[in-house]
């Protein structure tokens, strides 16, 4: 077994008077917020510029695209300033989705311009997402990896419980453009929250002279000896590529297949997060009692049938019956994933680590998006949901792995 992460209890305040991971992750929730807003708000736009779920299924590829260079951020999370690395995305990120929005209000939006803020977005985020799960394990002590995880993770679910409504509103009374500009708001929000927080960052350093193919080699490796890290990203894999499918489609489905309005659709969304929550509040008490095996296999099995029962569904009730149920086996499972991670890995490797196994598991993100906007062209929307959520429940069976017993 791998020796866990070590730290200093005396350098770390107890957790209830640790008031920077609080302001870390409430700027991080509040961003949250503005990105559930924004996958309301992108769809509508391509709707409003293209009509064609082909170019959506584009636009979502491009978006996710960025996590080819995967290896390369978890270089620049461990060899450069994780602080200023959260800085720059935000602030970046800020700029280009309020211009994004600004164009649209206008009517001066052109295609091209959402495909390529759409790949530079994705890029910031997947640097800003790696710098922050590194960030994390030097805000708290060991012992508080789990309940960190899980609050956050339940922030987050809150932030989808409310924002999906909140965008539908302002869209529904303005137009997806005002959405984006409270997005852009929102990561203001987040870039001060950020920089108000001292975070220290561990004094050992990566040889920036150093060849970067053998700090990328160096982060494979230790994943893969790592069976408990290994196997969950092959599980996570299979499932990513399945949930991709549903996700790219889910709000023209809703618009354009079942002829929900955009406020039903924002409220449908945000009933998810009920369902997020709820599974958040018990994955910590649930880990205590049983292994991360079962609770990933019963988890990722439910979630994947969620998403098949989604696509068969016609009743706003069903949908968001298996909707909250979805995200409910979601929730229980990420802070699993992120704390089997973090625990796991030395301080030195966590931006690595945590970027090799993005890699790994959504490599077929892009292709998934791309895939789901040519199978919904041809098929239609719900042959292209269930098929995801068919793929989303095999996978569960890579967490039966033996070496999750015990973790």
């Amino acid at each position: 077994m791998v020796e866990p992460l070590k730290r200093s209890v005396h350098e770390v305040p107890e957790f209830k008077h640790n008031y920077s991971v609080f302001r870390f992750i409430s700027g991080n929730v509040i961003s949250f917020c503005g990105d559930q807003i924004y996958l309301i708000a992108i769809p509508l736009m391509v709707l409003a510029i293209t009509g064609s779920p082909l170019s959506m299924g584009l636009v979502a590829a491009l978006e996710r695209l960025p996590i080819l260079f995967q290896p390369l951020t978890g270089i620049l999370a461990d060899r450069y300033n994780r602080k200023y690395l959260l800085l720059l995305c935000d602030m970046a990120r800020s700029i280009i989705v309020g211009l994004i929005g600004v164009l649209f209000i206008f009517d001066l939006l052109e295609i091209w311009f959402l495909y390529s803020g759409a790949f530079i977005i994705g890029l910031l985020s997947q640097v800003y997402n790696t710098a922050q799960f590194a960030s994390i394990p030097r805000l708290v002590r060991k012992g508080d990896l789990q309940a960190v995880n899980s609050i956050n993770t339940g922030l987050f679910n809150t932030a989808v419980l409310v924002a999906p409504g909140l965008g539908g509103l302002i869209i529904s009374f303005y137009n997806p453009g005002y959405a984006l500009l409270l997005n852009s708001f929102s990561f203001l929000v987040a870039f001060f929250a950020i920089l108000s927080i001292n975070l220290k960052q561990e004094p050992q350093k990566l040889n920036k002279k150093r060849s970067f193919w053998i700090d990328i080699k160096e982060g494979f490796q230790f994943v893969i000896q790592t069976k408990p890290i290994l196997f969950t990203n092959v599980a996570m894999l299979a499932s990513i590529f399945g949930t991709t499918l549903f996700l790219t489609m889910i709000i023209f489905h809703l618009t354009d297949t079942i002829n929900l309005t955009v406020e039903q659709t924002g409220i449908l969304i945000s009933i998810g997060g009920i369902g997020a929550i709820a599974g958040a509040l018990v994955t910590n008490s649930l880990s205590k009692r049983y292994s991360y095996r079962r609770i990933l296999f019963v988890s990722s099995f439910i979630g994947g049938v969620s998403i098949v029962l989604f696509g068969i569904a016609s009743t706003y009730f069903l949908l968001i019956i298996f909707n909250a149920l979805g995200t409910f086996a979601a929730s229980l499972m990420n802070p699993c994933i992120v704390t089997i991670r973090q625990t796991l890995t030395p301080d030195h490797l966590l931006g690595r680590v945590q970027a090799t196994s993005r890699f790994m598991t959504w490599i077929l993100m892009p292709l998934a998006a791309f895939l789901a906007g040519l199978l919904a062209n041809e098929f239609g929307t719900n042959f292209t949901i269930i098929l995801g959520g068919t793929v989303s429940t095999f996978a569960s069976v890579f967490y039966l792995h033996r070496s999750l017993k015990y973790n």
